[in-house]
């Protein structure tokens, strides 16, 4: 069932790696059944997922000892973690979801692994083709049908992602306007089509916008910005504050994030706006439909001494209506915190009940109505 053309927009989630790395006791995911009915309850019909396919694309059942990003953040496990038999779990958490009416928008963080596997893709053709393995194990299992879209690679072309485009996971990222990466997105897209030609595709993006105008997105079959009031495409926030992703600044981060805000609530609100109207702009002028799957305040957060939820949940509700008024999305997101690993969010059944009510019952253009 594509993403193009719907019925009324999907809410979605994103579970991420998370779906597979936090499965000890109390980590969120140890029960999948479990964890997906309380989605379901929370009013959500989609969730976005890593499917692994570089380490599909070498053993789909082999074990595979995932190293830790040591991110600002709840995702994924905090330590190096076993996943084992990536291929019959996918297979396994896709079915629970279709069980449930929960659509699966397949993507990839391309998490490094102990052989660092992930750097044996070396051009598109490679790409294409651990993602090929993947679904076909998907088809084979009779699961298509419960896809809702495939993200060939997470926030491309962000080398922290996508390092086999550089050799290293801490190269600049090349421009999304260059030939190179034009071509990488249309070949490997278009050898996956040849054989899943039901599927749509996309490469999702967090940087880079102001390129929107010059971007060739002619290949891809939507687009997926993912729009945070801090994202430093958006506003200067982190600058502000003194917060540039290290680790080591997350206390001043929790700190000083709140109070900036609130003290200067208008201009960044005002800032989200402005890039959630800019990305429907986009959409009109390419006549391609929004997903969105991480978003609106934040990036980076968690349960914290002394965190406060409250102005991260009040600014993600603004992003949910001002996007879902927009007619361009067909697929949205909360925040990228809704998951039962960050409790102080995923407690609020009554929260969610009214964003997710409000993503499903809201306008869609009529160049995406199924």
């Amino acid at each position: 069932m594509p993403v193009t053309r719907v019925t009324r927009p999907y809410a979605i989630t994103m579970w991420e790696f998370s779906w597979i790395e936090r499965r000890w006791p109390g980590a969120g995911y140890e029960d999948w059944d479990q964890a997906l009915d309380e989605l379901v309850e929370r009013g959500y019909d989609a969730v976005r997922i890593d499917a692994f396919p570089h380490l599909i694309g070498v053993d789909p059942n082999g074990s595979f000892i995932i190293e830790s990003d040591g991110q600002d953040g709840d995702w994924g496990a905090p330590g190096d973690v076993e996943v084992a038999r990536p291929g019959p779990a996918l297979v396994e958490f896709i079915g629970k979801c279709r069980d449930r009416g929960v659509m699966v928008g397949l993507s990839t963080w391309y998490k490094r692994d102990r052989d660092n596997v992930r750097m044996r893709i070396r051009n598109e053709a490679d790409q294409a083709r651990v993602w090929a393995d993947t679904l076909r194990i998907v088809r084979d299992a009779g699961l298509l049908d419960a896809i809702l879209y495939v993200d060939l690679c997470n926030e491309f072309p962000n080398a922290k992602w996508a390092p086999y485009l550089y050799g290293s996971d801490e190269a600049p990222a090349e421009l999304l306007t260059t030939p190179r990466l034009r071509k990488w997105m249309r070949d490997s897209i278009a050898l996956l089509r040849a054989e899943f030609g039901d599927l749509d595709y996309t490469y999702s993006q967090s940087s880079q916008f102001d390129l929107w105008p010059e971007q060739d997105v002619s290949m891809l079959d939507f687009l997926e910005p993912h729009i945070w009031m801090n994202n430093p495409s958006c506003s200067s926030f982190n600058a502000e504050i003194g917060y540039s992703f290290r680790t080591r600044e997350f206390q001043n981060f929790m700190t000083r994030s709140r109070p900036h805000y609130l003290a200067n609530k208008p201009r960044f609100d005002a800032a989200l706006t402005e890039w959630i109207d800019k990305a429907a702009d986009w959409s009109k002028r390419t006549g391609k439909p929004l997903v969105t799957t991480e978003s609106w305040a934040v990036i980076n957060y968690r349960d914290w001494p002394m965190a406060d939820w409250g102005w991260v949940m009040d600014l993600c509700a603004e992003g949910v209506e001002q996007a879902a008024a927009t007619g361009r999305w067909t697929a949205i997101c909360t925040s990228n915190f809704c998951g039962p690993q960050y409790r102080g969010m995923w407690r609020d059944i009554g929260w969610h009940r009214r964003l997710t009510d409000i993503i499903k019952s809201s306008p869609l253009a009529a160049e995406f109505r199924k």
